[in-house]
């Protein structure tokens, strides 16, 4: 096991049916460190939402490891208690309970950790604050917009301090604003409070937000890569331009080296060549 790990599976398999057998995940190892904020993509049927379903205790694979927060799973007895205090989850429907205000539902799951009412008011409070919501705390589910919905499960989410979240299409029922600021968000606590991210996501801009992006095919992994920081993305598209192009051959228009010593453009000139 490796502290600095909070997600590993080795050679996870999970296979449904008896005859016609479809293999929804083959073989697939993964490590994903503390911290990290990772999208995972690929066609329909490619084993996205069984990885997820696994990773959070929602399943059994028929061979292979999870390894959570340093937990093997196929020893835990009681799964529900593991996924209460180790997991938090995010689905495409916020799933919230219509009778119970914000608070109240970012409190269920508080519940059996069995913490005091007063404990509880006040930890839903603050993630409702942290989540933008401070307004909104005492709202049903029917008085606020998709986005804020998604906002109150994303606190909920996160009641019960979890190793991971499992977010599993968070966007998918949104308009393109909405999803945006949903992913800004999770960008936000991943960054300011460390929180470790698994996203499930068929758009690949949505991808690009995070800073990983495992793509399966037919159960396996296809590719596994690091997201480039959007600087990085920039001086690639520099690189590509007419000017970008003239100061890695050294052809730089006159008017800009009329504007300093030279320094500046041999700097960048330097940097576009490492790109």
């Amino acid at each position: 096991m490796n502290n600095d790990m909070v997600v590993q599976t080795r050679e996870l398999t999970r296979v449904f049916g008896d005859g016609d057998r479809v293999v929804a995940l083959d073989h697939v190892t993964l490590d994903v460190p503390r911290g990290q904020f990772m999208a995972v993509m690929g066609p329909s049927g490619s084993g996205k939402s069984t990885l997820l379903h696994l990773l959070g205790a929602l399943d059994r694979p028929s061979s292979g490891q999870v390894i959570i927060n340093d937990q093997d799973l196929t020893g835990v007895k009681n799964l529900d208690a593991f996924r209460s205090r180790t997991v938090g989850f995010v689905f495409q429907m916020h799933n919230l309970i219509p009778t119970l205000t914000a608070r109240e539902n970012v409190e269920v799951p508080m519940h059996e950790q069995k913490r005091s009412g007063r404990d509880r008011s006040q930890r839903a409070q603050e993630l409702l604050e942290l989540v933008g919501l401070a307004g909104r705390v005492d709202f049903l589910p029917n008085q606020l917009s998709g986005g804020e919905r998604q906002r109150v499960a994303i606190a909920r989410s996160l009641a019960n301090e979890p190793a991971i979240v499992l977010a599993d299409e968070p966007t998918g029922n949104l308009d393109s604003v909405s999803g945006e600021e949903i992913v800004r968000l999770f960008q936000q606590l991943n960054q300011d409070q460390g929180v470790t991210i698994i996203l499930v996501t068929h758009d690949p801009a949505v991808a690009r937000m995070t800073r990983r992006v495992v793509t399966l095919r037919d159960g396996r992994v296809h590719r596994d890569e690091l997201v480039a920081s959007p600087f990085m993305e920039d001086l690639r598209d520099f690189k590509s331009s007419g000017l970008g192009k003239a100061l890695l051959t050294g052809d730089v228009p006159a008017e800009l080296t009329d504007l300093g010593d030279g320094l500046a453009a041999e700097a960048l000139r330097e940097l576009l060549a490492q790109v």
